[in-house]
C-alpha cells in the first residue's frame, strides 16, 4: 500500500482564508517529505468552507515547492469550465511539474456552483462527457481547430496565423495526456465502468460506506475486461478519513468530541447529503430508514482513529471488507491543532505504513 493525500478542505467559516490556504499548502508539503506518492485537492466556487476556488491555481502555487510526489486535480468540473481553457492551463501544470501532473475530473457534485455557473438544470453528465472529448480532441489535434459540440465549439479557424504561432493550443508534456482519474460517489458506480473502459482509474470517495467502496472494484474489472486491460490493484485508489495520535485518549478526543475538525467535516456533508436527497452514501444497506442516519453513525463507520497499532489493525479489516487497493488517500481536514494535524500524517507514514504492509506481506507468505 502507498500513501497519498486528498482534500477537498472543509473548513470553519470564520477562519482567515489566507491562515486555511497556509494550512492546506503545509499539509501537502508535509506529505511530499514524507513519501506520499501523491496528493489531490478539489474546487468550489461557492462554498465558503471549501475555499480552494481553483485546484489548478492551488497545485501551481506547489510546483517548485514539492520535489518528488505527483500533483492532481481533485477535481476540475468539467462542466463549470470551457473546455479550452482547462486543455491549456493542464497542459501549463503538467510541464511546470515536470509531467508530475494527474488530471481528476468530474460532473461537479455542489448544486450552488452549478446554479452560479448557469447549469444547474442541464444534463451535467452530459456536458463533463462532452468536455473532457474536448479537452482531448485539444491535445490530440493541430491547429486550426474545428470541435462542434452541443454545449462549446472550439476553432481558431478565422485567425490562425501558424507562422507566428498565433491560434496554437499547447499540449501537455505527458503523451498522450496525464493520467485521468475520476472520483466514485455513488455505490455500484456505473461512471467507473466507463471511466475504466477509457483507460482512466477510480478513486473511492472518503464519503462512502466501506461496502460501498467494495462496489466499485468489481465496476473497475467490468470496464478494463471490456477493452482487454488488465484490472491492477495498485490502480485502484481509495480515499479515507484517518486521525492517528500517540495516546488513546487524544485520538478520540480529535477524531470523535465535539470540537473535532472530522465532526465537523462530516456534519458539512452530511447536511448537504441530505438537503440533495443523497443519504444513500451514508447507508448501511439500501433501504435504511433516512432517521437512522445519524451524524454519529457516519462518524462510527467512516472515521479511523487511534494509536498507530489500533489503526493499523483498523485499516486491515477496512482492507478485508472493500479488498486489496494500491494508494489509501488520507484525507485531509482542518487544522484545528497544527501539532496533531501534523502528528497524525507522520505517525501514518513512520509507523502504520510498514506495520500495515508488513502483515500483508505475512499474510501473503502464508498463504503460498
Amino acid at each position: 500500500m502507498e500513501l497519498g493525500f486528498f482534500t477537498m478542505p472543509i473548513h470553519p467559516l470564520d477562519k482567515d482564508w489566507r491562515l486555511t490556504l497556509k494550512e492546506d499548502r503545509e499539509a501537502f508539503l508535509l506529505a511530499d517529505e514524507l513519501g506520499f506518492t501523491e496528493a489531490y485537492c478539489g474546487e468550489h466556487v461557492t462554498d465558503q468552507a471549501e475555499n480552494i476556488t481553483s485546484c489548478a491555481m492551488f497545485i501551481a502555487s506547489l510546483a517548485s515547492d514539492v520535489k518528488n510526489m505527483r500533483l492532481g486535480t481533485g477535481t476540475v468540473n468539467m462542466p463549470n469550465a470551457h473546455p479550452a481553457a482547462v486543455a491549456a492551463q493542464v497542459a501549463m501544470l503538467d510541464h511546470m511539474l515536470d509531467g508530475r501532473f494527474n488530471f481528476g475530473i468530474s460532473p461537479g457534485g455542489l448544486l450552488s456552483d452549478a446554479e452560479v455557473f448557469g447549469n444547474l438544470d442541464a444534463d451535467r453528465n452530459e456536458m463533463f462527457l462532452e468536455g473532457i472529448n474536448t479537452v482531448l480532441k485539444i491535445w490530440e489535434g493541430e491547429a486550426p481547430y474545428n470541435i462542434e459540440g452541443k454545449h462549446w465549439k472550439i476553432t481558431t479557424e478565422r485567425t490562425s496565423m501558424a507562422e507566428i504561432g498565433q491560434g496554437i493550443m499547447p499540449k501537455p508534456l505527458q503523451r498522450p495526456h496525464p493520467p485521468i482519474v475520476v472520483t466514485a460517489v455513488a455505490p455500484f458506480s456505473k461512471g467507473v465502468t466507463e471511466a475504466a473502459a477509457r483507460g482512466w482509474d477510480p478513486i473511492s470517495a472518503n464519503f462512502l460506506m466501506p461496502q460501498w467502496v467494495a462496489s466499485h472494484w468489481p465496476k473497475y474489472v467490468e470496464g478494463c475486461e471490456r477493452i482487454g486491460r488488465p484490472a491492477l490493484t495498485e490502480n485502484w485508489r481509495v480515499a479515507r478519513s484517518v486521525f492517528v495520535a500517540d495516546d488513546l485518549d487524544t485520538a478520540r478526543e480529535y477524531a470523535l468530541g465535539p470540537d473535532s475538525p472530522y465532526r465537523f467535516y462530516y456534519k458539512q456533508i452530511l447536511t448537504k447529503m441530505r438537503k440533495n436527497n443523497r443519504l444513500g452514501l451514508f447507508k448501511t444497506h439500501r433501504d435504511q430508514p433516512d432517521e437512522e442516519v445519524t451524524l454519529e453513525s457516519v462518524l462510527e463507520n467512516l472515521v479511523t482513529w487511534g494509536t498507530p497499532d489500533k489503526v493499523t489493525d483498523d485499516l486491515l479489516a477496512y482492507r478485508e471488507t472493500v479488498g486489496d487497493f494500491g494508494t489509501l488517500l488520507y484525507a485531509g481536514k482542518d487544522w484545528v491543532d497544527p501539532e496533531l494535524g501534523r502528528r497524525s500524517m507522520v505517525l501514518l507514514a513512520e509507523k502504520v505504513k510498514p506495520a500495515f504492509n508488513a502483515a500483508i506481506s505475512s499474510k501473503t507468505q502464508a498463504a503460498q
